[in-house]
């Protein structure tokens, strides 16, 4: 602690700003003197009438003023009648309202807390209250008394209040005991809890370095880092080394405690493989039924009538289009193998393909369904091809109470035809369940960019595919003529090829690529708010809200989404109506993306649409996609500013323009990959903004980082 801190004594007023995922909070709060402060820190979770004993320092802060900085809090009982009453009315208590908080304090007064603990009968002295009333109030206190000492129980040890509500919520009254016992289940059981949360209490607790215990969730965390890291397994040295770094211990104990997790299933040993693979067993599970899956379609071909010249140009005519010779390749193959994979970079035409076998297979009388992993994505698929498209989610029918896929072997879809695409996006987990959902009968035909970024989850499904040699596919390269004529697309293939794009002056006309060098920060900022504000709405008539994103590589820093969205919300959106309660800065007007899947209102992660209004009784309704959305106030951490997002983030989406920010401070990303996906996903106009030396490492760094995967190699060893 800092040789200044004080301790405060004060009352809640009102939360003015929450972050659920940082769990920072600023708050109002009235001290002893009764004077109203602003108080800033880990506070998430507080509420208004709540008393708090705060330990921290008064400073001055540059552009709000004075305020109380909070180093750590705990909850107290008010002291004061005006302090009961508001505690007591301020609905933390299950029962009490308003009037009836007053009722009590005029009747018991400073005693009415220790008159509901020590002496409940007493409560009938009240009008109003009877027996049953009587019982709801003294265990509505008694759980709010349980959860204060859970909390501070658990913020003692360095849980923020934001997961002490999450881990309360799943353990329940005997919180405290659950956790002392075994610590180390929170990081299996709460997501958001890892290994070093865990072992901050384990250890505090007593338990030694070498505990058994803490060793095998030292390697169930290492594998889980490697999942996070996009690896399926992770090879037994390298889990071993991994695991040492992390816990601080010889390689003895760790050797002895991975026999101990095979064991318990938890985890997987693939000896076939060279390296020793372990796998976490829900992966190991998930890689082995895709492969499966996969031979099963690769090795039942039902092939078409081969395309005679003359049904290829009934085609063409049908579709008003002329297919290039590889096209036609694509098509006439689509049709002769059960699995089938079609890639290819921007203006190659897949579209044109999709088409054209999609209006094959109807022909032959086949029930064809289409699909994406994102909800943008399906609706691109949709409008380009003029059929319905679904999320895969949806497809599948997931199932948030049960936690799985409705749609699965014992009830497979009914299409004779499966065709996903954006399929670079879709991890092993997704993919397996995708295989599972199909008759054997059925087919699959797999399009997507394998030069774009990889999943977000684990794998790399579409480069194992085509990296195995074994699966049919085509690879769509020419570039036709209207689109050429775009340095969007010249300039995509350039990056993919490791070439430097046709960066022009920024005072060029006629382009729709630009490159602005700015070498600072503050001058990046400073020259994007120029470009929102005025320059890109005035050459080219774009809605700097609507039709305009901001990507960048990172989330944190001066020049990541975070900053770059509150940035921007204060140049688009300075005056919009504050949306409380909600985790996120949020104001009405303000464009919002939708983080995790929700198919309760029907929305997908990654959705994008703009905050209208803040209806009376609390939430927010949300414009997405010509539908207007209500948003329970318990859903607006599912909200978060979407005026700027990660390039990851924006995979599956178009923009009619983007503005791609890369800069030194992105080094550790700065990939070739990493750009090329960006680009490719504006339409009408690409700003580049930045430092020319960012965008050279980008794209002379070809290297991509290697997953753990062994999908590839069985399928090579099964179809040899």
């Amino acid at each position: 602690m800092n040789q200044d801190a004080i301790n405060v004594q004060a009352v809640v007023l009102r939360v003015v700003y929450a972050d659920a995922e940082r769990g920072f909070s600023v708050v109002r709060i009235e001290t002893e003197d009764g004077e109203e402060h602003t108080c800033v820190g880990s506070l998430y979770g507080v509420q208004p009438g709540e008393s708090l004993s705060l330990h921290g320092k008064w400073v001055d802060d540059a552009r709000f003023g004075r305020q109380f900085r909070v180093e750590s809090y705990r909850t107290v009982d008010p002291r004061t009648s005006v302090g009961i009453e508001r505690y007591l009315g301020s609905g933390l208590v299950e029962g009490i309202g308003r009037g009836l908080a007053k009722r009590l304090v005029q009747h018991f007064g400073e005693r009415t807390l220790d008159i509901i603990e020590k002496e409940p009968g007493r409560l009938r002295e009240v009008p109003g209250i009877g027996t049953s009333r009587k019982g709801k109030i003294i265990a509505a206190l008694e759980k709010q008394r349980v959860l204060r000492d859970v909390m501070v129980f658990l913020g003692s040890h360095g849980i923020s209040s934001t997961f002490a509500l999450r881990i309360f919520k799943l353990y329940g009254p005997n919180t405290i005991t659950k956790v002392r016992a075994a610590p180390y289940r929170l990081a299996l059981d709460v997501a958001g809890i890892g290994f070093r949360s865990a072992d901050g209490i384990a250890r505090s607790i007593g338990l030694e370095l070498d505990a058994p215990e803490r060793v095998e969730a030292g390697l169930l965390h290492a594998l889980g880092e490697g999942v996070d890291a996009g690896h399926v397994y992770l090879p037994r040295e390298k889990l071993i080394a991994d695991a040492q770094t992390l816990l601080e211990l010889p390689k003895e104990p760790i050797e002895a405690a991975l026999p101990r997790l095979l064991l318990s299933g938890l985890v997987v040993l693939d000896s076939a493989s060279k390296d020793e693979a372990i796998y976490l067993a829900a992966l190991y599970r998930a890689e082995t039924e895709l492969a499966d899956g996969l031979l099963q379609l690769a090795t039942h071909q039902h092939k078409l009538p081969a395309l005679a010249a003359f049904a290829l140009a009934q085609l063409e005519t049908s579709l008003g289009i002329e297919l290039a010779e590889n096209q036609r390749e694509a098509v006439e193959r689509a049709g002769q193998n059960s699995l089938f994979v079609l890639t290819g970079g921007p203006g190659t035409g897949k579209t044109t393909v999709i088409r054209g076998i999609l209006h094959r297979l109807q022909k032959a009388k086949l029930q064809v369904e289409l699909a994406a992993p994102t909800g943008r994505a399906a609706r691109r698929l949709e409008e380009a091809t003029g059929q319905p498209a679904k999320t895969l989610h949806r497809l599948l029918e997931f199932s948030p109470r049960e936690g799985r896929f409705l749609v699965d072997e014992s009830a497979p879809l009914a299409a004779d035809v499966l065709i996903v695409d954006e399929s670079s996006m879709i991890d092993v987990f997704l993919f397996a369940a995708v295989l599972r959902a199909l008759r054997p009968s059925a087919r699959l035909i797999i399009v997507g960019d394998a030069d774009q970024l990889p999943s977000v989850g684990p794998g790399a499904v579409l480069s194992d595919l085509i990296r195995s040699g074994r699966v049919e596919t085509v690879r769509l390269e020419h570039i036709f003529r209207q689109k050429a004529a775009s340095l969007i697309v010249e300039n995509a293939h350039a990056v993919r090829r490791g070439e430097l794009p046709d960066l022009g002056s920024e005072g060029d006309k006629n382009r729709d690529f630009y490159f602005i060098h700015r070498e600072s920060p503050e001058e990046v900022l400073s020259t994007l708010q120029t470009l929102l504000t005025e320059r890109i709405p005035k050459a080219f008539g774009f809605d700097p809200q609507r039709e305009v994103q901001v990507l960048t590589p990172m989330n944190r820093g001066p020049l990541g989404t975070a900053n770059i969205n509150r940035e921007i919300q204060g140049w688009l959106n300075p005056n919009g109506q504050p949306v409380p309660g909600a985790p996120a800065p949020l104001r009405v007007g303000d464009k919002v993306m939708q983080i995790r899947n929700n198919y309760e209102l029907e929305v997908s992660n990654g959705d994008i649409g703009r905050a209208v209004d803040v209806p009376p009784e609390g939430g927010l309704l949300v414009e997405l996609d010509g539908r207007t959305v209500r948003y329970e106030k318990s859903d607006l951490d599912e909200l978060a500013l979407a005026y700027a997002c990660s390039i990851h983030k924006s995979q599956g989406s178009e923009f009619p323009a983007i503005v791609l920010i890369l800069h030194t401070q992105h080094f550790v990303m700065l990939r070739r990959n990493l750009v090329y996906t960006a680009i490719t996903r504006g339409k009408r106009l690409v700003v580049v903004l930045g430092s020319p030396r960012a965008l050279k490492l980008a794209v002379s760094n070809a290297r991509i980082e290697a997953r753990y995967t062994r999908l590839s190699e069985r399928l090579r060893l099964a179809l040899s």
